[in-house]
């Protein structure tokens, strides 16, 4: 067997430079320049793509609870198609602290006012198909959902019977006030729900989301529980929220 002195064997690796190789000699892997160039041209295309992703998904507009309303959901931003356990809905939602809230509100409405079929719950819709300034836009934010829409159209009131409408303040005060019924606004939407809390109420938001998550630990708690709507505190806290909220 021929053996190649090692300052031959260099002078052939470096000789093929040029061709954008890897090679392993002495122990050492050579990256050559070409290969280098590459890959930095590679990674900023990459992250040119990144950006103008990014912008495409995020409208830099808020919704008028003051979160960004986005321009498409499961695009690598924040809103995301989640499941409502229990159920057969799916909702595009804002993932997260809004996303539990926004579930187990619709959960305790499927097991405690109505079942909820695959279509009968909506979240995320575009900008564009959004009236601006009316809490309807909350819905391009994630941060909204309506549930059955065509029986509860806007601008009709008292679709609701009054115990499914104890229900809904029983719900509402659960959560802390953080989500707000459209049935309350000036210009009523009795099927819309929203998120009643600004993106810097923080704190707020965690509180609540930390307790459902408990009780999704705890046996025999939220959603599907035995729940006494009628118990003298709980119909206090209801009735409170809803003056606060009406104010």
């Amino acid at each position: 067997m021929t053996s190649i002195p090692r300052r031959s064997a260099m002078k052939q690796a470096l000789g093929l430079a040029g061709t954008g190789a890897l090679l392993a000699v002495g122990g050492t892997t050579l990256l050559t320049t070409p290969a280098t160039a590459a890959d930095k041209d590679r990674y900023r295309k990459k992250a040119e793509a990144l950006r103008a992703e990014q912008k495409d998904i995020h409208s830099r507009q808020a919704s008028t609870n003051g979160w960004e309303m986005q321009r498409s959901v499961n695009s690598g931003g924040h809103i995301w198609t989640r499941p409502v356990p229990g159920t057969r809905a799916e909702i595009d939602v804002r993932i997260g602290t809004v996303e539990f809230i926004l579930v187990h509100l619709v959960q305790r409405f499927h097991y405690e006012i109505r079942e909820l079929g695959a279509d009968d719950v909506t979240g995320w819709r575009s900008p564009g198909e959004v009236r601006k300034g009316l809490p309807e836009s909350n819905r391009a934010s994630g941060t909204a959902v309506t549930i059955l829409p065509d029986h509860y159209p806007p601008g009709a009131t008292g679709g609701f019977h009054p115990h499914e409408t104890a229900v809904l303040r029983d719900i509402l005060a659960e959560l802390d006030g953080v989500v707000r019924w459209g049935g309350d606004d000036r210009k009523p939407d009795e099927s819309l729900f929203y998120l009643d809390a600004k993106p810097t109420d923080d704190a707020r938001l965690k509180r609540v989301e930390s307790q459902l998550r408990g009780w999704r630990k705890t046996p025999g708690t939220g959603p599907g529980s035995a729940v006494d709507i009628q118990s003298s505190g709980r119909r206090a806290k209801a009735e409170k929220l809803k003056a606060r909220q009406a104010a």
